[in-house]
């Protein structure tokens, strides 16, 4: 396995027009450290406050190392713990997702109310202070819908993300949606590549012919770069009053923009029409063609936040050569399956366009398994966005290796 000293030498060598060397994307020890100093000390997606909508509603998932619970407790409030009971440490909730009135670990039945709080012991002895031994609380943001999670003992601020994306999120109201749909499914990838392929269209005419009718894949439609057909709808839909304009956080970690479809397009449907009749949001002028809103947070989330519904998606890696991925379609809480939307149509294109990306990151990290394998140089119209995610990656990892306070790179 490489150790620290040689992935901060290997960083500083790269060329910034090249990708990263093959170890990147499959060696153990550099994915230990991606998870010690990215995953473990980064905010997170997780889930969205609509899905612990009631009292006692509690909900899963796997970080690295830490299995995380996520609950809503009497208050209102959303807390975030280690799902490990402090008895001998089962998991205390086994499920993805349910509803309970306290949370009781099933080993030896030791129960925690909704803030955590150990409630009760069974034959733990006279002198057993029970309340010495809450659930590890782990920190915990909601933002316009959005649950961020950070499993470090001291997480970055959060409040200049909140000020970013807030603003973008609040007009769709996701707050006010249910969950239509869910989907995960397992890369045969690093974590990485989900990420690269997802950050260029460069691959979409060929391999994404559903996409591709109507998400445009021309080099400039995500950038930053003065496209006067993206400049336009910016135009249009901020007189709306939808923040639209492309903005790229200071440290390259977060990056909202949105963007026009193809044509008359207004949704991600093999017919461009709307996949919802009732729109995601009754802030938004249901006649305005609003694209789609994208949302970047490395490492953990993109999106896209249409008129009619919305799509998020959770990367979270499972080991060197293995992501998950979490997708979910977001409808207007009252639209009725079969009557305001055909679920087959809501997620055709993007659950086939996920099973396309499968197979494309497979085999992408088939080839790179290969030892004589060598990093090309970047298109410069068209991998601008895998290049600024590259960069993203390898300035973070040589500041937390270097054990330096992080400097802008935007």
């Amino acid at each position: 396995m490489i150790n620290a000293a040689t992935v901060l030498n290997r960083l500083g060598k790269r060329s910034p027009a090249h990708g990263l060397p093959g170890e990147f994307y499959r060696d153990p020890g550099i994915y230990d450290l991606e998870l010690k100093l990215i995953f473990y000390r980064e905010w997170l997606f997780a889930a969205h406050t609509v899905e612990l909508e009631q009292t006692g509603s509690y909900l899963t998932l796997q970080v690295g190392d830490y299995p995380i619970v996520l609950t809503r407790d009497r208050d209102g409030k959303i807390h975030a713990f280690v799902n490990s009971c402090r008895h001998r440490g089962a998991r205390v909730c086994q499920e993805s997702h349910g509803v309970a009135p306290k949370l009781v670990c099933p080993y030896h039945q030791w129960t925690y109310d909704l803030d955590g709080r150990l409630f009760a012991a069974r034959q733990m002895g006279p002198h057993f202070d029970k309340s010495q031994f809450a659930l590890r609380r782990i920190h915990c943001e909601s933002v316009a819908g959005f649950i961020f999670v950070c499993v470090a003992p001291e997480p970055p601020d959060f409040e200049a993300t909140r000020r970013q994306i807030e603003p973008y999120l609040l007009p769709h109201r996701l707050s006010e949606a249910r969950v239509a749909f869910e989907s995960t499914i397992v890369e045969n990838g690093n974590w990485k590549l989900v990420w690269e392929n997802n950050r260029e269209c460069y691959h979409c005419a060929r391999n994404h012919p559903e996409l591709s009718i109507t998400y445009p894949d021309r080099p400039t439609i995500t950038s930053s770069d003065a496209d006067p057909v993206v400049m336009e709808h910016w135009k249009r839909c901020e007189a709306a009053g939808l923040p639209s304009e492309f903005r790229l956080s200071a440290d390259g970690q977060v990056r909202t923009s949105r963007v026009p479809l193809s044509g008359d397009a207004v949704s991600f449907t093999l017919s461009g029409r709307a996949a919802v009749k009732k729109p995601l949001s009754d802030a938004i002028d249901a006649d305005l063609k609003v694209g789609s809103l994208l949302l970047f947070h490395y490492p953990s989330t993109w999106n896209h936040f249409l008129g009619d519904h919305a799509l998020t998606f959770r990367v979270l890696p499972l080991g060197p050569t293995q992501t998950q991925l979490t997708t979910k379609w977001l409808v207007h809480r009252e639209a009725v399956a079969g009557v305001d939307y055909d679920l087959d149509e809501l997620t055709r294109v993007w659950l086939t366009t996920n099973d396309q990306d499968r197979h494309i990151v497979q085999e992408n990290q088939i080839g790179m398994n290969a030892p004589l394998y060598e990093p090309g140089p970047y298109s410069e119209v068209t991998e601008n966005g895998v290049r600024q995610f590259v960069d993203w990656y390898s300035h973070l990892l040589q500041a937390r290796l270097r054990g330096e306070q992080l400097t802008d790179v935007a």
